[in-house]
């Protein structure tokens, strides 16, 4: 995607990685529509960031993404780009019910049917611009699992595939598929993360995004070197070790 000159909306921009993405690419010459659940938190940001615009949007919610997308378009109909930044993630016990149901049902929800469902509000809108672009968020744990996280892991798993698999579909069409995949980022994701040690600094991770996408306008992939380690262990042959060498370092390994 083009650095500037777009109209984004990026639901889940309330905190951490979206809303640092959202700022940056503000900076740079595009209108930014944040997106997120909490009326006074949108409020809040908005008053210390009056260049960004704020749709409130429940992703768990079909009909609330419809009231929304509507929303959207009706005050910005040049928009072009599309994050599906929203997404929880839980520590589990999948050893009884009890551990991991509630979670897990949640998890898909949020990271895997409000990317879905995102998609399906505004891809026909999206068909209609001379260039557009979906921005899905996987993890590199989609790629190497974390021991605490199943349900994360496999939902971002899915969103890379779903990422592979609209590329193919759109790849006729005017609407670019482009995947960012994180490594461990200091953010409030989970608690005690944004203190994890071994995760990347924020400014420092949003930083090396925004060069990424200046450098690499036609990458499938916004790839960080920090989760290249965890992205490519199958491919190197090293993928046992990556799972171990991850599952010890992280708080939340277990």
């Amino acid at each position: 995607m083009d650095i500037s000159g777009n109209t984004v909306f990026i639901p889940g921009a309330t905190s951490g990685i979206g809303l640092a993405l959202a700022l940056r690419l503000q900076e740079k010459g595009n209108t930014v529509i944040i997106g997120g659940r909490r009326r006074g938190k949108l409020d809040e940001i908005i008053a210390a960031h009056p260049h960004l615009h704020a749709v409130e949007v429940d992703v768990t919610d079909p009909a609330d993404i419809q009231r929304a997308a509507v929303q959207v378009l009706g005050a910005h109909p040049g928009l072009n780009v599309l994050v599906t930044m929203a997404g929880v993630m839980r520590v589990e016990d999948w050893t009884t019910p009890e551990g991991f149901m509630t979670t897990a049902e949640e998890t898909v929800t949020t990271n895997l049917l409000g990317t879905i469902r995102l998609i399906g509000a505004f891809i026909e809108h999206l068909r209609t611009r001379p260039a557009a672009t979906i921005m899905t968020v996987s993890s590199g744990l989609a790629f190497a699992p974390l021991r605490a996280t199943p349900t994360y892991n496999a939902t971002k798993a899915a969103v890379h595939q779903l990422s592979e698999s609209l590329r193919l579909q759109l790849a006729d069409t005017t609407v670019r598929v482009v995947e960012l995949v994180p490594p461990a980022v200091r953010t409030d994701l989970m608690p005690g993360h944004s203190e994890n040690e071994f995760a990347m600094p924020l400014d420092d991770f949003t930083d090396e995004v925004m060069a990424l996408l200046d450098a690499q306008p036609e990458a499938r992939e916004i790839q960080v070197e920090n989760v290249k380690f965890l992205r490519y262990g199958e491919a190197r042959g090293d993928y046992d070790d990556v799972v171990a060498a991850l599952n010890h370092r992280d708080p939340h390994g277990g």
